[in-house]
């Protein structure tokens, strides 16, 4: 192995040791000076100052997952298109192709989702 590559394994190293140093003196030091004083009204849930409610079952629609599932597929789909463009500038035109047949399966998924009523709000 060249003694470049352990010269930038050992900053990594030492990095990784510096980090995890640092973030065990943030536990220490919490653990030394947070004060301690336990009551029954901190151990109860609480979210936007208001007292949790005794839990009421309730059902969620399906369309709500559904909605959110199809929205990250299309937001991992903007993702991929950058790094795609810059790698598509530099590169053999076979990369194009590529990101045709990746945004043909998913205008696939979107046709189907959009048959399947899945992007109908009601």
């Amino acid at each position: 192995m060249p003694q470049e590559y352990a010269i930038n394994y050992g900053a990594v190293v030492l990095a990784a040791i510096v980090g995890l140093m640092a973030v065990l003196f943030m536990f220490l030091t919490n653990y030394l000076l947070a004060p301690r004083r336990s009551s029954a009204i901190k151990g109860l849930p609480f979210e936007c100052g208001v007292p949790a409610a005794p839990f009421t079952w309730s059902q969620i629609n399906i369309r709500y997952y559904i909605f959110a599932i199809l929205f990250l597929v299309f937001d991992v789909e903007a993702v991929f298109l950058f790094p795609w463009v810059i790698i598509y500038l530099k590169s053999a035109p076979i990369v194009f192709y590529e990101m045709l047949v990746f945004l043909a399966i998913l205008l696939f998924g979107l046709l189907y989702g959009w048959k399947k009523g899945m992007l109908e709000w009601q």
